[in-house]
C-alpha cells in the first residue's frame, strides 16, 4: 500500500477522527514536508480567543503524522507508524488560523535501512506552528517509530 498525495488527509481523517472534528486543512503533503491548516473557529478557542493549546497540538501532531505517512507509505505493510513522545513550546499568542510545518529530521532511507536490518527505528519531526503574519506561535518535535508486524 502506498500513499499518495491526494489520500493523505483523507487516510489521516478517516484513522484520526480529530482531525475531522477540528476541520484539518491538508495544504502540501510531501515526504520532505506536511503544511496543514487549522482554520480560526470559535468552538475551538480559548480564554485569550485564539486556537486551544490542544487544537495547536493536535494541529502540529496531525502535521507530523501527514509526513510519516507520506514518507513510508509504502512501508505500511510490514511496519506501523506510531508516536512514541512529542513536546510542545508555546512561543507567541496565536490568533486566527495557524498553520503547520512539519519536517523530518532524519533522512528517510536512513529509517528504513533500520527497518530493513530488523529494527525499530526511531526519528524525530520537527514542527513550527505561524500565525498569518508568519510568527512561529508554537515549536513541536514528535518522535515516531515504525513498528514492525507480527
Amino acid at each position: 500500500m502506498t500513499v499518495d498525495s491526494a489520500s493523505t488527509g483523507d487516510m489521516l481523517a478517516a484513522a484520526v477522527p480529530m482531525v475531522r472534528t477540528l476541520n484539518l486543512e491538508f495544504i502540501e503533503v510531501t515526504p520532505e514536508r506536511a503544511v496543514l491548516r487549522l482554520p480560526d473557529q470559535p468552538d475551538f478557542h480559548n480564554h485569550l480567543g485564539g486556537p486551544h493549546a490542544g487544537a495547536m497540538f493536535t494541529l502540529a501532531e496531525s502535521a507530523s503524522g501527514a509526513i510519516v505517512l507520506k514518507a513510508f507509505g509504502d512501508q505500511l505493510s510490514r511496519a506501523v507508524p506510531l508516536a512514541v513522545r512529542a513536546e510542545i513550546d508555546y512561543k507567541k499568542l496565536a490568533r486566527g488560523p495557524v498553520t503547520a510545518t512539519a519536517t523530518l529530521r532524519r533522512p528517510a532511507a536512513e529509517i528504513v535501512a533500520e527497518l530493513d536490518a530488523g529494527g525499530r527505528p526511531e526519528f524525530p519531526v520537527a514542527v513550527a506552528v505561524r500565525r498569518e503574519d508568519g510568527a512561529v506561535t508554537g515549536e513541536m518535535t514528535v518522535v515516531w517509530t515504525l513498528r514492525p508486524n507480527g
